[in-house]
């Protein structure tokens, strides 16, 4: 099989990881393949050529997208500049469609097929988006069962997948070589904090659930566990914690983590997106939560249109777990939620059975791969070549 060249674009640290198990998995049915774009440490390991770096286009917030326009102008040139000068055969947009939609009609104006893996959330907000996918991507690959028949309705061209998650979320460390290594006592309670994985998000949410564990560490014997993601500064986080926290329990932050801590601990704080999924395969107790600006809010209001704000609710189809947003997310609710799960353990029980349930909706596993195999059907499809100039 002639070189293939491929563009891949991950601008969020979800897309990042999914982006590196897709490439790893195209190299095995490709052999060797020049790939490269946008994307961050999960993709470069896996080989990707990172253009641009994911950290310069991920922004969370609508009202914080507009302070950031510039680097992300810069960015979107920059890779269009680069797919100028290899041409290549076919590009792999993952989820964050704010940019990537925009992307797709500019690669469809220069006859580059667009393989699109992860779906905007079309059926949430904006579901007038389908029209633009419809014109500038050649297949829609969905990580959620019920997302394939809203394409087919619409004539997408559309296969499920499955959700990567289900490959990812691999078994823990045992309880005794995790406390060990984290310094904790494994006989005790144990809270996991996870605030997001981008700066805007931990600034937002991090401190309401230090104000909550102050709280809880008032009358309980227990300790905390915060995993602090990839992309994140870990002194930075320590420098919040020790800022905001004023309880007399052990605290922790911890990089590469968030797996055992999910695994371990006792009930879980989760910042609403993918980790309210991973924290769900680990069956863990969990309260989500969420803030964002005051105006962000507003905007958002405005345009969510589903019941729930976690994942885990919407394929539950009910209010499975606690969801504590905006100006309900604060100290005391936080804590009196998270006093709830610890002082009731049927509940805890329930929560985790009902959890374990919702694997099945994330599909058997080999996500990547049978994505990986859409992208190469397209690209003999194709049937070109690389082209630098």
């Amino acid at each position: 099989m002639a070189n293939r060249c491929l563009m891949m674009v991950a601008g969020e640290r979800s897309g990042d990881v999914y982006g590196a198990e897709l490439a790893k998995a195209l190299r095995a049915r490709l052999g060797s393949a020049e790939i490269f774009g946008c994307g961050g440490d999960a993709m470069r390991e896996a080989g990707v050529e990172t253009t641009v770096d994911a950290h310069r286009v991920s922004v969370a917030g609508i009202v914080e997208v507009v302070a950031g326009l510039p680097r992300v102008y810069r960015a979107f040139h920059t890779l269009l500049a680069e797919v100028e000068r290899r041409r290549p055969q076919l590009a792999v947009l993952i989820d964050f469609p704010d940019f990537n939609l925009r992307m797709a009609r500019r690669l469809r104006k220069r006859h580059i097929p667009v393989v699109y893996f992860v779906s905007p959330q079309i059926w949430a907000w904006r579901s007038g988006r389908i029209k633009e996918i419809k014109a500038n991507v050649a297949k829609m690959l969905c990580i959620f069962d019920f997302e394939e028949e809203i394409y087919r309705r619409a004539g997408v061209p559309v296969e499920y997948v499955g959700h990567p998650l289900a490959d990812l979320v691999r078994p823990p460390a045992t309880r005794e070589e995790f406390f060990a290594k984290a310094g904790l006592d494994p006989a005790l309670t144990t809270v996991a904090l996870l605030p997001g994985s981008r700066p805007k998000e931990v600034a937002m949410n991090l401190p309401p659930m230090l104000g909550a564990a102050s709280r809880l560490a008032l009358n309980r014997q227990l300790q905390f566990i915060i995993p602090v993601a990839a992309t994140l500064n870990p002194a930075w986080v320590e420098s919040i914690a020790a800022g905001s926290y004023v309880g007399r329990a052990l605290i922790r932050t911890l990089t590469h983590a968030t797996s055992d801590a999910l695994a371990h601990s006792d009930v879980a704080v989760v910042a609403s997106g993918t980790a309210t999924l991973e924290a769900a395969l680990h069956a863990r107790p969990m309260v989500v939560v969420y803030r964002v600006s005051p105006l962000t809010w507003l905007f958002g209001r405005l345009l969510v249109k589903v019941p729930h704000y976690s994942m885990v609710n919407l394929l539950a189809g009910k209010r499975l777990v606690t969801e504590l947003m905006q100006s309900n997310f604060n100290a005391q609710n936080l804590s009196a939620q998270v006093e709830y799960l610890l002082d009731h353990p049927e509940a805890r029980a329930t929560m985790a059975q009902e959890l374990g349930a919702l694997r099945a909706r994330l599909g058997p596993g080999g996500a990547a791969g049978r994505a990986a195999e859409a992208v190469v059907r397209i690209l003999e499809a194709h049937g070109k070549t690389c082209e630098p100039q």
